[in-house]
């Protein structure tokens, strides 16, 4: 029998956390539907740095929450529905991505929107991408989620996973950047997200014959909290779990190229070294006991850094302001 969620709340740590749950705590096969609030979703072997745009992201109040399968960074909002398989198969026979994107795929053809699998494991309209799919498996368990981009605002959604990436030096899964586009825009009449969420809903329940119904307990939404607290809330799984890496910054300045290193282990500064440039040992020093142990963030290192006599050095002796972009 599979349960048919539909998750009326858009907290995205909630949603993220209640598939875990799902998955980890349960026997019976899922089918789950949610939209969440803004908010970058990273894949699990993700440089969460690397993926996302730091100064758009902070500066939007945007969540960025790490998720349990691999693949690549995703940005949601309410104009992007999401949904999720929880089924149970034999092993060696779990991953099936043609499998779960199937019916998704069925109801957007029955709408007249041509969408086919891509190579890649998403859902395609021509050359646009309008679903993207990851899968984990937990003992004898799949868990296949994935995005259906509707009416989502895909300037933001752009500029939210917008970054540099030729200055991070990592083996962390890197997003592949995709071309997307809304499904509204295919369709041959106006229709509202929530109105095709329902619709999405109902299809599943007739798709599969031995499906109903399934809301969450007080029991159940206890067990989420509990895992939001102490995993998906956290900055140690969403930041602190990525692999260790090295930002590598070259610096136009009055006195040549100059060279930052800065080394990142678990989310933290490790170390930080200049090249190109001959910066005084006991400006280098003080900018170690500043920086290293910090948490590496945009923000942390604005604060870090805000020490007027280093800065009176960047500026007078290399003719540059010392901005946290430098170290991040």
């Amino acid at each position: 029998m599979l349960k048919v969620l539909h998750q009326r709340g858009h907290n995205p740590y909630f949603n993220i956390a209640t598939e875990e749950y799902l998955l980890k705590n349960k026997t019976d096969d899922f089918f789950i539907i949610y939209r969440n609030n803004p908010s970058v979703i990273v894949g699990k072997h993700q440089n969460t740095n690397a993926e996302i745009n730091h100064q758009f992201v902070e500066n939007s109040d945007i969540p960025v929450v790490r998720r349990l399968s691999g693949g690549g960074a995703v940005y949601h909002d309410l104009g992007n529905i999401n949904f999720c398989f929880i089924m149970n198969g034999a092993e060696g026979q779990l991953v099936d991505f043609k499998r779960y994107t199937e019916p998704i795929i069925n109801i957007l053809q029955g709408f007249g929107v041509d969408t086919f699998l891509g190579g890649k494991n998403d859902i395609r309209v021509g050359d646009k991408k309008i679903s993207g799919n990851a899968e984990h498996v937990y003992r004898k368990r799949v868990l296949h989620h994935g995005t259906l981009l509707f009416q989502s605002d895909l300037d933001k959604l752009n500029e939210a996973i917008r970054v540099d990436l030729s200055k991070y030096h990592d083996n962390a899964v890197k997003s592949i950047r995709s071309t997307v586009a809304n499904i509204a825009d295919f369709l041959p009449s106006p229709m509202d997200v929530a109105f095709f969420e329902e619709i999405l809903i109902g299809f599943i329940l007739s798709y599969f014959q031995e499906s109903e119904e399934y809301s969450l307990v007080n029991e159940d939404i206890a067990a989420i909290d509990t895992l939001i607290d102490s995993k998906y809330s956290t900055w140690e799984w969403n930041y602190g779990y990525s692999p260790v890496y090295e930002v590598i910054k070259n610096i136009e300045t009055s006195a040549g190229e100059l060279t930052i290193k800065v080394d990142v282990v678990k989310g933290y500064v490790d170390d930080l070294s200049f090249s190109g440039v001959d910066i005084s040992a006991e400006i280098v020093e003080r900018l170690r006991l500043l920086l290293v142990g910090k948490v590496h963030s945009f923000k942390d290192i604005a604060i870090a850094i805000a020490d007027n006599e280093i800065g009176d050095f960047f500026q007078n002796r290399l003719s540059v302001n010392l901005m946290p972009e430098y170290f991040c």
